[in-house]
C-alpha cells in the first residue's frame, strides 16, 4: 500500500521559512518523480515544483521560483520543500504527490499517488 505522509505545515510570518517533508512507503521512491502542489481557498490547485526521480532535475512554479527548493533523500524516502521568504499569497494546503509516468511533469493529473496535505499559513 503507497501511502505519502507530509508534515512541517504550520503558521509563520511573512518574510519567515518552513521545510516540508514528504515520506513515503509502499513505492520504490527513486523511480518516481516527487511533486508540490498546493491549493488555497476558493483557487484551483496549483503546481509549486517537481523533482525527477532519476537525475534531480526540478522545476518551479513562478510564484515561488527563487524562494523555493526542493530536494530528495533516496535513502529515507522522503522529499523536502524548503518554503524560504514566505508571503501570505503562500498561505494554503500543501500536498506532494508521485508520478511514475516516465516523465517529469506539472499537471496533477500525471501524479498517481497523493498525500493528506499540510497546512501552511502565513501571517503577514
Amino acid at each position: 500500500q503507497v501511502q505519502l505522509v507530509e508534515s512541517g505545515g504550520g503558521l509563520v510570518q511573512a518574510g519567515g521559512s518552513l521545510r516540508l517533508s514528504c515520506a513515503t512507503s509502499g513505492l520504490t521512491f527513486s523511480y518516481y518523480t516527487m511533486g508540490w502542489f498546493r491549493q488555497a481557498p476558493g483557487k484551483e490547485r496549483e503546481f509549486v515544483s517537481y523533482i525527477s526521480g532519476i537525475g534531480g532535475v526540478t522545476n518551479y512554479g513562478d510564484s515561488v521560483k527563487g524562494r523555493f527548493t526542493i530536494s530528495r533523500d533516496n535513502a529515507k524516502n522522503t522529499v523536502y520543500l524548503q518554503m524560504n521568504r514566505l508571503k501570505s499569497e503562500d498561505t494554503a494546503v500543501y500536498y506532494c504527490a508521485a508520478s511514475h509516468r516516465g516523465r517529469v511533469s506539472r499537471v496533477g493529473q500525471e501524479y498517481e499517488y497523493w498525500g493528506q496535505g499540510t497546512q501552511v499559513t502565513v501571517s503577514s
